[in-house]
Formats: C-alpha cells, structure tokens, sequence
C-alpha cells in the first residue's frame, strides 16, 4: 500500500506538478526579462536614445567581466537545493544567495529531508515563497521608515550589518559541514587554496578580476570531486558479483 502511495506521488510530482511549475516559470521569468528590458527599449525606440554599437559591447564587456561567471555557477551550484519551482522563483525574485538559498536551506533542514529529492522541492519551495512573501513586507517597511530608522542607529551596528552576508554562507557552510564533512573539507581547501593565490597574485595572470577564478574552482572543483568520491564510495560498497553468486 506504501509503495503504491509513493508511487503515485511519484506519478503526480512529474507528470503535473513539475510540468505546471515549467510552464509558468518560463512565462513569469520570460515576462520578467521583457519588463527589465522595458527601460531600455522604451529609451531606445519611443524617445531615439541610441548609445551605438560600440557603447553597449564596451558596456556589455565591462559588466561581463564582473558578473559573468555568476550566470554559469549561480544556476548549477543553487538548482541542487532550490529544484526547479526555487529556481524559477529565486531568478524572478533576486536576493538568492542571501535570502532564497538560506531560506531554502533552513526549511529543509527543518523538515529533515534531503536537497534534489521530491521531498525536499516542495520544501524548498515553500521556504522560497516565505522568503520572498516575507522579503516584500520587510522591504516595503524599509522603503517607508527604512532612514528615519537607519538615522538612528550607532554607526558601529551599521557596519556590522555589512557581516550579514558572510555570516549567512558561513552558518549555510557549517550546517553542510557537519552533514557531510569530508566534502565540507574539500570546499573549504579548494577556495582557501584559491584565495591564497589570489592574495599572493599568482593569478595575476588571469584577465580582469581573478576572484571569479576562485569562484569556479572551489563550485566546480567541489562538485567533480564529491562525484568522485561518491562514485568511489559506491563501487567499494557494491559486492562483486562473486559474492553475490556465492549468497
């Protein structure tokens, strides 16, 4: 009877759940696209503003150069945790390694299931649409009372607020740490490897800011080897056919 349960929940995850999710996730993304793009366009083909060809690939070049490496890691290194209903949610909304990616974290963690499984989508999901549920009532209070508030507080506890973001990834690395430690340690040698040779200008040698250098080597790095050590761990627990002959 469990099983047939399972199953059908299986069946419904993938056959209506999921299909539903990618049909209006491309819509509102695609959509959201269209209206960031609006500004421009309207600047471009209503009021004649037109900077040049060469005026938006050097401009194209520049902000590449900063953030470019983020459009491949982002969606590989967070779809793991977020699924796909997190992901759709998270690049429409922003905020993802701040916000949607701790939220998603936590809420799994709450329910004791595993990132990637059935389980542990619909968990996310729902810790994504809190977040961004609780993200708006809090920015809209910013937006109305967020000086009059800032204006009073020491100036030493607003510097503190700029150790918010570090300490999320830090309280995210700890609870994967203690989950699963040997790759925990991987990560952990990988960017600290990276960002000695950085500091040492060893990856001076690399165009524009070295950082995103660090960046693919400890996600990329962190990944392969976890495979591999996943694939490994497999093998030796797999009998031999020997064995399995012999039982």
């Amino acid at each position: 009877m469990s099983n047939h349960v399972e199953n059908t929940g299986t069946t419904v995850f993938d056959q209506e759940y999921l299909p539903y999710i990618i049909k209006w996730g491309r819509a509102t993304n695609l959509l959201g696209i269209l209206l960031s793009l609006g500004p421009g366009l309207i600047c471009t083909f209503v009021f004649g503003l037109r900077p040049g060809l060469g005026a938006i690939m050097a401009g194209f070049v520049m902000q590449a150069s900063v953030s470019g490496v983020f459009w491949f890691v982002e969606p590989i290194s967070y779809f793991p945790v977020l699924g796909v209903p997190g992901t759709y949610m998270s690049f429409l909304s922003g905020n993802i390694g701040n916000l949607r990616l701790p939220a998603s974290v936590a809420a799994q963690e709450a329910a004791n299931v595993q990132p990637g499984t059935e389980k542990g989508t619909i968990i996310a999901t729902i810790g994504v649409a809190v977040s961004i549920a609780v993200n708006i009532i809090i920015l809209t209070i910013g937006v109305i009372l967020g000086s009059s508030v800032l204006s009073q507080l020491p100036a030493n506890v607003i510097a503190a607020l700029n150790n918010i973001l570090p300490a999320l990834f830090g309280a995210m690395l700890a609870q994967q740490f203690v989950a699963n430690p040997k790759i925990g340690s991987v990560a952990v040698v990988l960017a600290g490897g990276m960002i000695g040779l950085n500091k040492l200008k060893l990856l001076s040698f690399l165009p524009g800011n070295p950082a995103y250098a660090i960046i693919i080597v400890a996600v990329f790095g962190s990944i392969y080897i976890g495979r591999y050590m996943h694939n490994k761990s497999t093998a030796d627990n797999k009998p031999s056919a020997d064995k399995t002959v012999s039982k």
